[in-house]
This record gives structure tokens, C-alpha cells and sequence, in this order.
């Protein structure tokens, strides 16, 4: 069950906010939550929902270990049982297949173990289980003595199968202790219409635009100009879709009184990879900060270290997306740059005017887009070389033009949609004013529009994925 699906938008999701609204004991509202994201989580996965709660359980008992020892010795081993328990079936699930069949083929074993299918959202709440015990292990919060209220920070429904992801102690407090007001109902429910509409409106469409475009791989159809539409397209569905989809678990969560850090901060106007980064898929970035890259040294360390560490980082965050060599590779380019622009470009990067920042760090974006999308490194490869022109393709072919000519109004408002113009207020008596009627009158009136063209496209719409469900 997807957030997009018309079986979650008319039955599951009124279901639980009328419960959650006549339910006013936290206890009871806790408990509501609970039993509906198991529910959530076991339409889609009715056996792997026991490996979740196993996971919840491990991480639960050691965490009260951890709490109840002062010997430092006792704590770390207490982490460490946990953490490998927790990833053993991550790395079962992701990564067990790719690299045995990796080894075995390189040795001339005619062994091959069968992929295994992965239980949807693995990778987010395993590794929210892991910050619940780091975060007890580091004095950041108190263990939980009740252990549903720890299934439920792990299993609830908006962010378990796809993010944020959220740290145990910034949410802590609101477990025990919330009370969502009526802006928050308000601006949950605006923020949730806006991330449906980007993925419905957006996100669905370009996807389907793509499925009309030639591939690479040592296709001679694709020609520059296919190739490039096809970077551009998928640069756009995976940010509507997966930005969409946080801003649909971020309004969910603030209905319910949580209030979820950002995930997504306009990444495509960034002016350096750097940046990018710090804008895009944020929670994430925050984890291998926090649990990985600080506890290596962070940036107080020698430039050989810094490489090593950022190496290290980012090669984990390709990983983190697949077991596929195009995911390895895509992690390393992005690490490689990163180290570029922190020890030879420092001192320059910001001499370079604005506008050609940008433009430079879309170009690199969309090359790490290619080797994201496609499966196989070589065919991710062959595409940047059909984008450069060296693939032997021509400029353009029939079905290219076809597909631009018919989807390029999407394609500009999509564009348009990547710029933060909600945030380019203007300041003063009257923009004070303006901003009370767009709050009262305008946004309702557009999201009540949106809501319905997405519900209308939704009942018609036969492509609605979930790219980051894969992961």
C-alpha cells in the first residue's frame, strides 16, 4: 500500500484520522497508531512484519541493557550485539546474493545463491532500530521502558517504508507527551495534498513520459537529444517522487502531533555538490554524519584521512541504495567530487560566478542520475557517452522530439516547481497582509484544486510506482 494508492486515500488514511481525532488519551492514540502501522506495514508484507518486530525487540532489550550497566565494556558489547543483529538481515536481504554470486563467479564456482525479495522499507527501519540504541548508548535520551512505544517510533506508518528517517531523540519527548493543534492539523493537511500532488501530477507523468524514450546500452537509436530528455526526465520524477512522498509523511506525522525534520530543501538550485547534498534526501545524510562519518574523525583529521573518511561515506551511501555495482559507482562519484571540491577547489569555488556553479553542478547531477538509473554500470555508461555525443547516435530521432514536443509544458512547470518561491516573500505591512489572505483563502482554494486533479489522475492513472521502494 502506497500513500498514492486509492485504497489508502479513501480507506486507510480517513480511517485512522477520524480515530486519532475521537481517541484524545495519548495512550489510547499511541496505541491507534501502533495497530494501524503493523496493519500498513502487513498489507504489504504480512510475513516480514515478524522481522520487524524482532528487529524492535533486539534493539528494545539491549538498549535496557545498555541502561542498566555502567561498565563500558558491557555498554559497547550491548551496541554491537544489536547493530550486527539489525544489519545481518539487511545484509541477508540486499547484499548477500550480489556478493556471493560476485565471488563465486570471479573464483569459477558454479555456485549461485538466489536473490532474495526485499522486505519493503528494510533499509529505513533497520536503521532507525540503530539509532534507538546508539542514541540510549550515548546519554541522548532515556531508554524506553514500554516497548510498544518503541515498535511505534520504529513502525509508524508515514515514514516506515520510505523516510525520513528519524532519529530516536529528537522524537522521544512526543511520544510520551503531544497534543496536535488545529494549525497542525492545517498545515499537515496542506503539506500532505502537496506532496501528493507532486507525485501524482509530476512525478507519475514524467515517469511515463520516460517509458517512451530509447535507452542506452549500446542502443544506436538514442541520439543526444534523447539522451539528455531522458536524464532530465528521471532528475525530475525521482525528486517529485521521493520529495513528494516526504512531504506526504511529513504532513501525516504533524496531524498525529510529530513533528518530522526536513528531507528535501530545493536541491536542484544548489551551486556546488556540497550543497546538493545538504539538501537532498537530508535525513540520510544526517545518519552517516551522526553515526558514521563523526565517530571516523569528521573533518578534524589530515587530508589523507578526510579522503579515506569521505570515501567511506559515500561509497556506504551508494551501497546503501543497492547492492549493484552502478550504485557503488554512483556513491564513489559523488564521494570523488566531494573531495575535489573540499581540497582542489576550496579556494576558488566561490570566485566563480553563481550562475555557471549551478549550471556546472545540475551537469554532474544529471551524470550521477545516469548511473543511477539504469542497473547495469556499462549501459549507465554508454548513455553519459550518447549524452556527450559519442555514442555515434544522431542529434535527435522521431520519438524524442515526439516526447518533447508533447511534454514540455510538464517539463517547465516541473522546473518551476524546483524553485522555492513560497519562500520569496516580501517584507512590510502589506506583504504581512497579503500573506493572511493567501493563508485563508488561496492555499485552501489551490489545495482543494490539487487534491482533486490528483484523485481524478489517480482513478486513471494505471503507472504509479515508487522508486524508492526498491530500497
Amino acid at each position: 500500500m502506497v500513500f498514492s494508492s486509492l485504497t489508502f486515500l479513501y480507506l486507510f488514511l480517513p480511517a485512522v484520522l477520524i480515530m486519532h481525532a475521537i481517541f484524545r488519551n495519548i495512550k489510547a492514540r499511541n496505541g491507534l497508531l501502533l495497530i494501524f502501522s503493523l496493519v500498513f506495514y502487513a498489507w504489504g508484507e504480512p510475513l516480514w512484519v515478524l522481522g520487524m518486530i524482532f528487529t524492535t525487540g533486539v534493539n528494545y532489550a539491549c538498549a535496557r541493557m545498555i541502561s542498566r550497566t555502567e561498565s563500558i565494556a558491557r555498554r559497547k558489547a550491548h551496541l554491537a550485539l544489536a547493530c550486527i543483529i539489525s544489519l545481518s538481515f539487511l545484509v541477508y536481504f540486499k547484499y548477500a546474493a550480489t556478493w556471493i554470486n560476485t565471488v563465486t563467479g570471479l573464483a569459477g564456482i558454479e555456485f549461485a545463491m538466489p536473490v532474495q525479495r526485499l522486505p519493503i522499507g528494510i533499509s529505513f527501519y533497520t536503521f532507525q532500530a540503530i539509532t534507538y540504541t546508539v542514541d540510549i548508548y550515548r546519554q541522548k535520551a532515556e531508554a524506553q521502558k514500554n516497548p510498544l512505544l518503541v515498535l511505534l517510533y520504529i513502525s509508524f506508518f508515514p515514514q516506515l517504508i520510505a523516510g525520513p528517517i528519524v532519529q530516536y531523540g529528537d522524537i522521544a519527548e512526543m511520544l510520551n507527551s503531544r497534543s496536535p493543534s488545529h494549525r497542525d492539523v492545517y498545515e499537515g493537511s496542506m503539506r500532505f495534498i502537496v506532496g501528493l500532488s507532486k507525485k501524482v501530477l509530476l512525478a507519475n507523468l514524467c515517469g511515463e513520459a520516460i517509458n517512451y524514450l530509447p535507452k542506452a546500452g549500446g542502443s544506436a537509436q538514442q541520439s543526444v537529444l534523447g539522451s539528455w530528455l531522458l536524464a532530465v526526465l528521471f532528475a525530475l520524477q525521482i525528486y517529485f517522487d521521493f520529495s513528494g512522498y516526504s512531504d506526504m509523511s511529513i504532513g501525516m506525522g504533524r496531524v498525529c502531533g510529530f513533528h518530522f525534520l526536513e528531507n528535501f530543501n530545493y536541491p536542484y538550485i544548489s551551486k556546488s555538490i556540497t550543497e546538493f547534498w545538504r539538501r537532498w534526501h537530508m535525513s540520510l545524510g544526517a545518519f552517516f554524519r551522526d553515526y558514521v562519518y563523526i565517530p571516523l574523525g569528521g573533518n578534524r583529521v589530515s587530508d589523507l584521512r578526510l579522503v579515506f573518511n569521505l570515501l567511506v561515506i559515500w561509497i556506504l551511501t551508494g551501497l546503501w541504495h543497492g547492492a549493484t555495482w552502478n550504485f557503488a559507482a554512483w556513491g564513489a562519484y559523488y564521494g570523488l567530487l566531494i573531495i575535489i571540491e573540499r581540497l582542489v577547489l576550496r579556494r576558488v569555488i566561490d570566485k566563480i560566478p553563481a550562475v555557471l556553479r549551478t549550471v556546472a553542478t545540475l551537469f554532474l547531477i544529471l551524470v550521477g542520475w545516469v548511473l543511477f538509473y539504469y542497473e547495469s554500470l556499462s549501459a549507465g555508461i554508454s548513455h553519459i557517452g550518447a549524452m556527450l555525443g559519442m555514442s555515434g547516435g544522431a542529434m535527435s530521432d522521431p520519438i524524442s522530439l515526439y516526447v518533447l514536443k508533447t511534454n514540455i509544458v510538464l517539463i517547465a512547470v516541473a522546473v518551476l516547481c524546483c524553485l522555492p518561491w513560497a519562500k520569496m516573500k516580501r517584507t512590510g505591512k502589506h506583504a504581512a497582509q497579503g500573506s493572511a489572505v493567501i493563508d485563508a483563502v488561496l492555499r485552501p482554494a489551490l489545495a482543494s484544486v490539487l487534491l482533486l486533479l490528483s484523485l481524478s489522475f489517480l482513478v486513471g492513472q494505471s503507472f504509479n510506482p515508487f522508486l524508492y521502494f526498491r530500497f
